[in-house]
């Protein structure tokens, strides 16, 4: 296996296991904005999770080149706002709901990706959108409503199909670590100020700080530690389908944990799901081996 392969692939199974982590947070983000603000809780989030990286990784961040700097604010920016539109969102709906609503940036990935890039969509890559997109109403829909909750959640998905397309513009693997902890910082930023004039309010008790700390050291800062390395490796399109596995883990979860029952639903939209992304994988290897046939033959 060629080094680029294998680092495709090991960016692959890391945006896996970054949305694993993902689609553990529905249930606990509701139960935790039920109990305290939605921008407190980012707030206190975000902060906790943007000192533990600039103090782990404040060489990285210090060897960022000012253009990599700005670029890294924009996205944290970017990424910031999108989080406080989502969990806006999920207080008013079903997390079930919020999942699909938020899975839709596999939609405007590729076509943001399209005006702002120019970048050519290859056809299987848009029958795997189609795939993952019904993969995901399956998985999340019981018949839904289009309220605000909705709008919001669509309107961060559109957000986070922006950062995507900007990862995979600038990411760099030497900058990762760096871009990483910046951007964690500039989203602990916007949620700071959507917390005046009062500022933040803490978490209430012990089992609202753990959960606190889990969403903000693993699936916040590990989590954009991951997504900036692999993207580095990884076009936006296959890279937001890889990650719409993320309500396929928090079926999983549902049922390892008794909440929800097995049904037929989260078996085809899971298979869906997962066919999406096979298909994404197979793509790049069919076209190598298509261009290995053809220099082949000229030979």
């Amino acid at each position: 296996m060629s080094t680029a392969r294998s680092r495709t692939l090991a960016a692959t199974i890391g945006l896996v296991a970054m949305t694993a982590v993902w689609g553990s947070t529905f249930v606990l983000i509701k139960d935790v904005v039920g109990r305290m603000r939605v921008v407190d809780f980012l707030a206190v989030r975000f902060v906790a999770a943007a000192v533990v990286m600039l103090v782990l990784f404040a060489r990285p961040v210090w060897r960022l080149g000012r253009a990599q700097l700005g670029r890294a604010l924009m996205l944290g920016a970017v990424y910031g706002s999108g989080q406080l539109l989502q969990t806006w969102g999920l207080k008013l709906i079903a997390p079930s709901v919020s999942g699909f609503a938020t899975g839709m940036y596999v939609v405007f990935t590729p076509i943001l990706a399209w005006l702002l890039l120019r970048e050519r969509i290859a056809g299987m890559v848009w029958l795997a959108v189609a795939m993952a997109t019904g993969g995901l109403a399956l998985l999340s829909l019981h018949g839904v409503s289009v309220d605000l909750g909705v709008w919001l959640t669509l309107a961060s998905a559109g957000l986070y199909a922006l950062h995507i397309v900007g990862l995979g513009r600038w990411s760099r693997e030497a900058d990762a670590i760096g871009m990483s902890a910046v951007q964690v910082a500039a989203i602990a930023l916007v949620c700071l100020l959507a917390t005046l004039p009062q500022g933040p309010a803490l978490p209430p008790d012990r089992a609202a700080w753990l959960a606190v700390l889990y969403m903000a050291l693993i699936a916040g800062a590990g989590a954009m530690l991951i997504q900036t390395w692999a993207q580095a490796h990884l076009p936006p399109a296959r890279a937001a389908i890889v990650m719409t596995t993320e309500p396929v883990f928090a079926a999983g979860f549902a049922v390892a944990l008794g909440v929800d029952a097995l049904s037929w639903r989260m078996l085809a939209g899971g298979a869906l799901v997962l066919g999406a992304m096979y298909l994404v994988e197979l793509a790049p290897r069919r076209t190598s081996a298509l261009e290995a046939e053809s220099l082949h033959h000229e030979v």
